[in-house]
């Protein structure tokens, strides 16, 4: 399969014609390019509150339902590209409004007319205050022709407990949104890590740019990268592909999924296996004084 990862900029935008057309555009971009599963990034949805004018954009209370209110637009759109190209797309999240506060969602959509929806878990300190947005659904599986994927929105890849919940997947996507570049690798080495653990493909995209029109996404730092463990069949380094940070466009990656199995089976370390023979599994590490 061929997988493509956004380097996505947000844009002030004048009418949901543009918004369309720029999704449309995008989502061609890559098809031309053979890719079968797309991916956009964490919080590219916020685009979407500049619909509402500047000032609506510009507050972080009134933005957050601003993109809300625009979701179901935005899914169906989706959902018509995935169909009429015959690809998967995972939508770039946004904040989706529940019953108690707005959940950071990202929405998966399949070409045969499937939605699954993913809600980050663990919340930022900025997510947290001053925004209050709070964690969502729990983590899911979602299967697929193009196998097992699962879903963890930036931060959430930075804790390995979650990416074992999800060791069955072949392909964990990453959609992120960073500021500066300590936050970009920070995501990265996640990914990395999670790729390592779980001998499986990870899938980061990222917001680029600058978006002075919101306090939340105004500056971001990122790139595209496909990673897998550096073992039998993969890269050395473990990188398939990474882009070049602040530009841009997709990275794609070729990723064979019988590779995927053949390390899990026979690589030269077996992590995803050893995983359970990790010490303090039956407890915490002993105390041993050495005064």
């Amino acid at each position: 399969m061929k997988i493509a990862a956004a380097a996505y900029p947000l844009d002030f935008l004048t009418s949901r014609a543009q918004y369309e057309d720029k999704i449309s555009a995008w989502v061609a971009e890559a098809v031309a390019q053979s890719a079968q599963l797309l991916v956009f990034p964490e919080y590219g949805a916020m685009e979407l509150a500049t619909l509402a004018g500047r000032d609506v954009a510009g507050d972080l209370e009134a933005s957050l339902f601003a993109v809300s209110d625009r979701l179901a637009d935005a899914d169906a759109l989706h959902a018509k590209l995935a169909a009429e190209h015959g690809v998967y797309i995972l939508a770039a999240s946004g904040p989706a409004a529940t019953p108690t506060r707005p959940v950071n969602r990202a929405r998966f959509f399949s070409p045969g007319g499937g939605i699954g929806v993913q809600d980050k878990q663990i919340m930022t300190r900025f997510e947290r205050d001053p925004w209050n947005v709070t964690g969502g659904g729990p983590l899911q599986i979602f299967e697929t022709a193009l196998g097992k994927i699962g879903v963890l929105i930036c931060y959430d890849c930075e804790f390995p407990l979650l990416g074992r919940a999800l060791t069955d997947c072949d392909l964990i996507l990453v959609p992120s949104c960073t500021e500066a570049l300590t936050g970009y690798w920070r995501v990265r080495i996640g990914a990395m890590a999670r790729a390592l653990e779980n001998q499986c493909v990870t899938v980061m995209s990222s917001l680029v740019g600058e978006a002075p029109w919101s306090d939340a996404v105004d500056t971001t730092t990122g790139a595209g990268g496909i990673f897998g463990p550096p073992d039998t069949g993969f890269p050395a380094n473990g990188v398939l592909a990474v882009g070049e940070i602040g530009r841009p466009g997709w990275t794609y990656a070729d990723v064979e999924p019988e590779k995927i199995a053949h390390v899990r089976a026979d690589g030269v370390v077996l992590n995803r296996t050893h995983w359970t023979e990790q010490p303090g599994r039956d407890g915490p590490p002993q105390k041993v004084s050495l005064r």
